[in-house]
């Protein structure tokens, strides 16, 4: 499974036998501080330091097994170019329902019986969005752990952010309760690997990771996971999309059409603006996110200019949060495209 994973470009490294943890450093990288990235032992071949020293040449990794055999498989994430969505199924107490989908606020009367794991978290989440449940998908490589839950690949977006891990249970960046994400700075644990608690297996379905989804990419920057932001973009953003989609027939936008879509979009960019009044608290990047989320589907339906689209929501966006005018723009264009695949036609939501 190493060679195979290596030869279809995902850098591995070894696990610790019977374990789901990186095999040991050497004594030297043991004894003394240095950067992972800067070890020298990886240009002699060694493992050291996990995900770090992550390689796909086949020569290396055929070395690393005949020396042992029992060794299990790491995949280096951010090398390998995956986000891997790891649905635990612990058996811990249920925190408040606030917490279980973070910046999403879950109303009373929303009935929570037999919720108790990131199977049930992430359906909601999914549910919530309207879209199909990740746990489902067949499309994309799942395994199952020997603990219950599931981990499922996916490829990262192509010239999209850089996205990072997090934990469910983290009260700052998580995707959903018991919802781990695996990406820059981490690894997975690769099928067939076998630890004490039992064998990672692969599921039905495809064997290899499809593209992210375009609504989880939303989510994970809507939640922040985005790893090491470029510089600060302008405080006045350009008003040309460099990602956003266009009207879905390719036609010019009749005034009454494009006038339809600007007041649906209205309240919900004025929701946005709201968000200046306070500096946290008021849910802002889930409101950016919806706002802009409709307005891809507006596009799409050819009821709003693309153009336009986009500078009505930066500009509102930078009203409310003028200091983290990138990360807005990340926001932004992340709804936009997911937007896109849900054309909006406003005369069918009246």
């Amino acid at each position: 499974m190493a060679a195979w994973l290596a030869s279809r470009g995902y850098p591995v490294h070894p696990l610790a036998p019977g374990t789901k943890t990186p095999a040991a450093n050497c004594r030297e990288c043991t004894g003394r501080q240095h950067s992972p990235e800067a070890c020298p032992c990886h240009a002699q071949g060694r493992w050291c330091h996990g995900f770090h020293a992550a390689t796909t040449d086949l020569a290396t990794l055929r070395e690393w097994w005949r020396r042992e055999p029992e060794f299990g498989i790491g995949v280096a994430c951010g090398a390998a170019g995956l986000v891997v969505i790891d649905v635990d199924a612990h058996a811990t107490e249920l925190p408040d329902r606030q917490r279980l989908l973070p910046g999403i606020p879950i109303d009373d009367r929303v009935d929570l019986t037999g919720l108790q794991s990131g199977f049930d978290t992430l359906a909601l989440l999914a549910a919530h969005r309207s879209r199909p449940d990740p746990c489902e998908d067949a499309s994309t490589l799942r395994v199952r752990t020997p603990s219950g839950g599931m981990h499922i690949w996916y490829r990262a977006p192509k010239g999209g952010p850089r996205l990072r891990c997090s934990s469910g249970s983290s009260s700052r960046v998580a995707l959903a309760w018991q919802v781990d994400v695996r990406a820059e700075g981490g690894y997975i644990v690769a099928p067939t690997t076998r630890t004490a608690a039992g064998t990672y297996r692969a599921l039905p379905g495809a064997r290899l990771p499809a593209p992210l989804p375009l609504w989880l990419a939303a989510e994970l920057v809507r939640t922040g996971h985005v790893d090491s932001p470029a510089p600060t973009a302008p405080s006045t953003p350009s008003p040309r999309p460099s990602a956003a989609p266009g009207p879905a027939s390719g036609r010019p936008l009749r005034g009454g059409r494009q006038e339809a879509g600007r007041r649906l979009l209205k309240g919900l960019l004025e929701e946005v603006g709201s968000c200046g009044a306070s500096p946290s608290g008021t849910a802002f990047s889930e409101k950016l996110n919806r706002a802009a989320f409709t307005a891809g589907g507006l596009i799409a339906g050819g009821h709003l200019d693309a153009v336009e689209g986009r500078l009505l929501l930066l500009e509102a966006a930078g009203r409310a949060r003028p200091h983290q005018s990138r990360r807005n723009v990340l926001i932004v264009d992340s709804g936009l495209r997911a937007g896109s695949d849900r054309p909006i036609h406003p005369k069918e939501r009246t």
